[in-house]
């Protein structure tokens, strides 16, 4: 053998005794995962510590795995205690734990996150999973009645947001917007612009000391929205597909030709009855025909037409809701991602009242180094609300005797010969409406050399465009109306945020530090044109309209702010919270640019007392608080504002002149802050070995420093000027309970109830007695009283119906409204209006029931609103617009006449001096939401390659039970009346609350 061949022969020695080496080092191993009653737990992550090396358990709860010979395995899952076990063995058979307390479950609590078990603060974790399956097109729509102190409305057409509120309201006139933060930037877009299915948790942040944070911003509260990310492990692979069914849940109609009729009849009850029978039976010489108004009430031979047209129907539809969702995520320990997009289409009764969204998001985060991680949350929605809808008040007014088309079939202008158009005019129009939203947060973390010390960057981005075009040849009492609407919003907001966390035996602790800023700006251009000879171009024509109108507007404001906060923990038994945040806002007076939010929270963890010894009462934490957030005014109150109009007219003829310029407002230098103190006391609670967990708050806040705009004498050549004035108190309590009732290996229940109840008082307004008689004075013109509620509600107070045979009093009329006379002096007069109640309701609660039998899962859920009232009112005399206008039936039946004497609403044959408005109670209870899943079989779905398969059936808003008279006591529609600005529920005039029944189907593999 030559030399060539023994090196050869060396070299291939010493290979294969290395790879024998390297072979002996790693081994494989196997085993299952199960929970304690000995169900698979499909999708636990199998993890040797600290390396890249992992699995993930199939649909029978089992892993292999090749692994080194020493190290850790460290086994986990989301709502199961991890474990951890030293490799040695070829075979493992792990029983998680349900980790019933989620104690070491992570909250959000603002540029950053704590265990549950070391909050401070009312920060609770919303439940959106049991909602997944419910046709929510906004993610709020899946947060009513869950969260106690979190108020969400009802959304009445396709897309809207519901109204959002956080313990109640703690201003008059400035802003009453809950803080909105997506994956730790501030969203001021469209909640219906994210799709539900991006978003993995809601936090609520509800005392000041948890919002305390977000200074200026906080002091209506604060949701954290985070949305989902990849994880380590192999591709995941999600679709779900649903179709819904929607009606209003109160189906009122209006009424038919016959129907009519005998309305009208009874509009003209003293002239159609005797006299003789109290006006109850027909006069024999009595003829409708000669008290119907108009032509279209007659055919050609004199006689009460024929004509029986549903304009309701015409104009209405079966909703629906059609939802298609797909992502895909997966990854290592190195670069994670999610990919989702999702498409939502939804049609409302109303005809054109549509809403389509599609989106997409991707999200990456990537550890190219130990010491580095970087990332994105980034997501592109895409909004059509195309189309316009008919103005709702001319639709129900609408006679079923007036035709819309005559008999060339031509539209009819004015059907009724009154100012009340066609409804066809506000439909049959041109109308594109877009929305495109974009948003971006780029983030770049550090771990600095000292343990527990990051540093971390967040570039977030918002960005959305809009897009209005319309054009109606109807229009400018059908002239043509047509105009381009193009706005664009920016926001950019950069921080920077140091944080520290570590341990010291029995010292644990967190801080952070934020230095950020934020600038917003916005943009608008509007071209209009009016009176066209012919609009077939549309809004794509414009200079051929005879008077073009062009309209710009911008803004631009700017935010910097600096927070430090400190968690200090000792021995898992007592916490401290310390926050401390500077604000500036550009919009602020000049001396007063910047302000300071301080907050401190304690915590106490009784049972890790070494005396503590209830067997029965497993965890117990008593948490306490006290903090200041402020309340930001509009970015140019404190400022003297200029406004142009025409001024300057030259020659007798002329219809246009020169433009001039001229103040509009004063200026307020010292304009300051709103302020929002609060008080918080909790007490967290696990008893019977866990099985009972929850929560009680109770809590005061009181705002000082109110925005608001004053009353000046008009001889300053001003009306009003941005003022700070009052106090507000608010206070409410909140409780929480949830109950593990059953749990076997095959069955289960559980509830959860939610309480809580929140009231505000005004305690001080301008501090003025200019009566003298040692009282502040109240500010009556806006409905503000001292001692009263923000939404007290100042009016008449009304006991019944005036009944034919009455002692009615001078000015009033049989059919009238009876008004009580609260001041004592004989007569009815603007004195006699009182305090009749408050919108705000005395209470709410929701009862979430859940049940699963091996793959069949049904949950309900009642949510309730109890006490409040609202305005609910209507009065009929008789008129020609009496008798011409159409209603519902149902609100049709319940007006007085007398042949009906227990209606409520007034009818009658002449006003009375005055006429006063109808108050009822929005309480209801709600069968709101139900679901009926099953899962199929785990032995038949994987034959096919697939991980699971669950298809479910949704019903939402089932059951109602109110005495609202309407649509829906739930909804909040805005009026403003001689006292300011209140709400009220959905009464005929509004719009109904959607009914639905949901099939779909989700898919992973």
């Amino acid at each position: 053998m030559d030399k060539r061949s023994i090196k050869l022969l060396l070299v291939f020695f010493i290979v294969t005794l290395c790879n024998l080496q390297l072979f002996a080092q790693n081994r494989n191993i196997t085993g299952t995962v199960t929970d304690a009653l000995g169900d698979p737990i499909i999708g636990a992550s199998v993890q040797v510590k600290g390396t890249l090396i992992g699995t993930i358990t199939d649909l029978d709860g089992n892993f292999k795995l090749e692994v080194p010979q020493n190290g850790t395995l460290q086994i986990s899952f989301i709502g199961y205690k991890s474990q951890e076990l030293a490799l040695g063995k070829a075979i493992y058979n792990v029983t998680l734990q349900e980790d019933s307390q989620l104690l070491d479950e992570v909250v959000v609590v603002g540029y950053g996150s704590l265990k549950k078990s070391d909050l401070t603060g009312a920060v609770v974790s919303a439940n959106i999973k049991d909602f997944e399956k419910s046709p929510n097109t906004n993610l709020m729509q899946s947060l009513q009645g869950t969260v106690p102190g979190l108020n969400i409305g009802q959304a009445a057409q396709a897309g809207d947001n519901p109204s959002i509120s956080i313990r109640g309201k703690n201003t008059i006139s400035g802003n009453t917007s809950v803080l909105i933060v997506l994956d730790g930037i501030i969203y001021n877009g469209s909640m219906a612009s994210i799709n539900p299915a991006d978003i993995e948790s809601v936090d609520v942040l509800k005392d000041a000391s948890a919002t305390a944070v977000y200074g200026a911003q906080a002091a209506n509260g604060v949701l954290l929205l985070t949305s989902k990310r990849g994880k380590a492990g192999k591709a995941k692979i999600n679709f779900s597909s649903s179709y819904s069914f929607q009606s209003p849940t109160n189906n009122l109609k209006t009424m038919n030709r016959e129907q009519i009729l005998a309305w009208d009849k009874e509009v003209l009850w003293s002239k159609a009855y005797t006299e003789e029978s109290g006006y109850t039976k027909d006069d024999p010489n009595f003829k409708l025909i000669d008290w119907l108004p108009d032509s279209y009430h007659r055919d050609s031979e004199g006689n009460i037409a024929t004509t029986d047209f549903d304009w309701w129907d015409a104009f209405t539809r079966t909703g629906s809701i059609f939802e298609n969702k797909f992502s895909i995520s997966g990854g290592t320990e190195a670069l994670s991602y999610l990919i989702s997009l999702g498409n939502t289409t939804q049609k409302n009764i109303i005809e054109n009242d549509d809403f389509a969204r599609n989106s997409i998001r991707v999200n990456l985060d990537t550890q190219p180094r130990k010491w580095w991680k970087a990332g994105i949350q980034a997501f592109g929605s895409f909004v059509n609300k195309d189309g316009a809808q008919t103005y709702l008040p001319y639709l129900t007014q609408m006679s079923p005797m007036a035709s819309p088309y005559d008999k060339d079939g031509n539209l009819i202008a004015y059907p009724m010969e009154t100012a009340v158009e066609n409804p066809y005019h506000g439909t049959l129009v041109d109308d594109y409406d877009r929305n495109n939203f974009f948003f971006g947060n780029l983030y770049s973390e550090f771990q600095l050399p000292l343990k527990g010390l990051t540093y971390r960057i967040n570039f977030g981005n918002n960005y959305r465009i809009n897009e209005h075009h319309y054009a109606s040849k109807y229009g400018q009492s059908g002239k043509g109306q047509a105009y381009k609407e193009h706005s664009t919003y920016y926001d950019y907001t950069f921080d920077n945020i140091l944080n520290y966390a570590n341990d010291f035996g029995k010292h644990g602790v967190n801080a952070t530090f934020v230095y950020g800023a934020i600038r917003r700006k916005y943009g608008k251009t509007r071209a209009e044109s009016n009176t066209f000879s012919r609009l077939v171009l549309g809004y794509n024509s414009l200079q051929q309209g005879n008077t073009q109108l062009v309209k710009s507007e911008a803004w631009k404001e700017t935010l910097l702010y600096q927070m430090f906060r400190l968690n200090y923990k000792y021995d898992n038994r007592y916490l401290i919270t310390a926050t401390v945040r500077r604000d500036g806002f550009s919009g602020f007076a000049a001396n007063n640019k910047t302000a300071i939010f301080p907050s401190v929270a304690l915590g106490w963890v009784i049972s890790e007392e070494a005396f503590y010894n209830v067997s029965w009462l497993n965890y117990l934490k008593l948490r306490g608080g006290y903090g200041i957030s402020g309340n930001q005014t509009s970015r140019y109150a404190s400022l003297a504002k200029v406004d142009s109009e025409i001024g300057y007219i030259f020659g007798d003829n002329a219809s246009t002149g020169d433009i001039r310029q001229e103040l509009t407002s004063l200026a307020n230098k010292n304009l300051k802050w709103e302020k929002t103190a609060g008080l918080n006391f909790g007490l967290d609670y696990a008893l019977f070995d866990n099985r009972i967990t929850g929560s009680l708050e109770l809590y005061q806040t009181t705002t000082n420093n109110l925005l608001y705009d004053v009353t000046i004498p008009s001889i300053t050549g001003f009306t009003s000027i941005s003022s700070n004035v009052g106090k507000i108190r608010n206070k409410g309590i909140e409780f929480t309970i949830t109950s593990r009732n059953i749990s076997t290996k095959d069955f289960e229940w559980s509830t959860t109830f939610n309480i809580s109840s929140n009231s505000n008082k005004i305690i001080e307004l301008t501090g003025l007695d200019s009566d003298g008689d040692g009282k502040e004075d109240d500010l009556t013109a806006s409905g503000l009283f001292i001692g009263q509620s923000i939404s007290a509600i100042y009016d008449y107070k009304v006991d019944g119906i005036y009944q034919i045979g009455d002692d009615i009093p001078d000015g009033f009329y049989p059919g009238n409204y009876r008004i009580v006379d609260t001041d004592g002096v004989e007569g009815i007069t603007t004195n006699d209006k009182t305090i009749l109640g408050k919108t705000d309701p005395k209470y709410r609660f929701g009862i979430m029931n859940k049940f699963s039998y091996k793959g069949i899962s049904l949950s309900f859920f009642v949510n309730s609103v109890q006490g409040g009232i609202g305005r609910n009112s209507d009065s009929v005399t008789r008129s020609d617009n009496a008798v011409r206008y159409n209603r519902f039936t149902d609100q049709v039946d319940k007006f007085w006449s007398p042949n009906n004497p227990g209606g409520i609403y007034s009818r009658s044959e002449i006003a009375g001096t005055i006429t006063p408005y109808l108050y009822q109670k929005r309480s209801f209870v709600r069968l709101q939401d139900v679901t009926l899943s099953y899962d199929l079989p785990k032995s038949f779905v994987s034959k096919i390659g697939i991980d699971g398969i669950n298809v479910y059936f949704n019903c939402k808003n089932l059951l109602t039970f109110t005495n609202w008279n309407g649509w829906d006591p739930e909804p909040d529609f805005e009026y403003t009346d001689d006292h300011g600005k209140h709400v009220s529920g959905s009464s005929y005039g509004n719009r109904p609350v959607m009914k639905s029944f949901t099939g779909g189907i989700n898919i992973s593999f």
